[in-house]
Parts: C-alpha cells; structure tokens; sequence
C-alpha cells in the first residue's frame, strides 16, 4: 500500500511543522496583555461563580428587576457580575490612557487630553464599584 505509507509520512513531516510552528510562536506584547487583562476581569469579575453557582439573572422586585443582590457581598447575580467587569474594563481602560498619554511628552494638548479622559474613565469605575457596593448593602 504506497499511499497508505506516502500519508502517514506525510502526516509526521506535517505534525512536526505544526509542532515546531506552535512552540515558536511570539504572539505579540500588545495581544498577551489584551488577553492577561480580559482573564482578569473575568475572575475579578466573578466569571467562575457565575459558571460554577449558576445565579440568576436578576432579582423581580415588583414592577423592576434588581442587577444586585441585595443585603450580603457574598451573593452576586449575572447582571451584577456583568456591571463588575464593566467596570472593571473602564478602570483597566483609563489606566491604558493614561499610560499612552505618556508617550506624548512633545504634543502637551494630545498628552493631556488621553491623561484627562483616562483619569475620568478610572474615576468612573471607581465610582461605580463604590456605588454597587453601597447599594448592595443598604438593600434590605
């Protein structure tokens, strides 16, 4: 059978430039650390409760629905999951800006507008992080 012997022996001189592709890849410092930050905001976010507990959705309150659960930090809806990791980005976003606004030092009006909008997007998360927290407790 030559061509049952010519496929396999082209399947090992393919599997090993696959290998030899794979192991020495150099993806790029900008894609590892797009990919460092949004696994980060999963896991800060609560993405592996949100898988492992199944919560829900969100909370019916009469005519609204509630993102959050109310009354203990220890519970967490998938809305409220989502409202953290948006948050979370926008903080992670402000901190780029502002990390680019450096790169400017020769344009000061380029510098100090990314400086300003990534102080207010980290601003923002903040803000929003403080808010959800203070709601989820005063809710009884």
């Amino acid at each position: 059978m030559p061509g049952l012997r010519s496929r396999l022996t082209s399947f090992g001189f393919t599997a090993r430039k696959a290998y030899q592709k794979i192991t020495t890849a150099k993806p790029s410092v900008f894609v590892t650390a797009a990919i460092v930050a949004a696994v980060s905001i999963f896991l800060l976010g609560g993405g592996i409760y949100d898988i492992l507990e199944k919560p829900l959705l969100g909370i019916p309150m009469g005519q609204r629905i509630l993102f959050f659960y109310p009354g203990t930090l220890a519970e967490q809806t998938i809305l409220d999951s989502m409202f953290a990791m948006t948050s979370y980005f926008f903080g992670v976003l402000g901190i780029l800006l502002m990390y680019q606004s450096t790169k400017y030092a020769y344009r000061p009006r380029q510098a100090f507008m990314l400086l300003l909008i990534g102080v207010i997007f980290f601003v923002m998360a903040y803000f929003l992080m403080e808010n959800l927290i203070f709601q989820k407790l005063s809710t009884r």
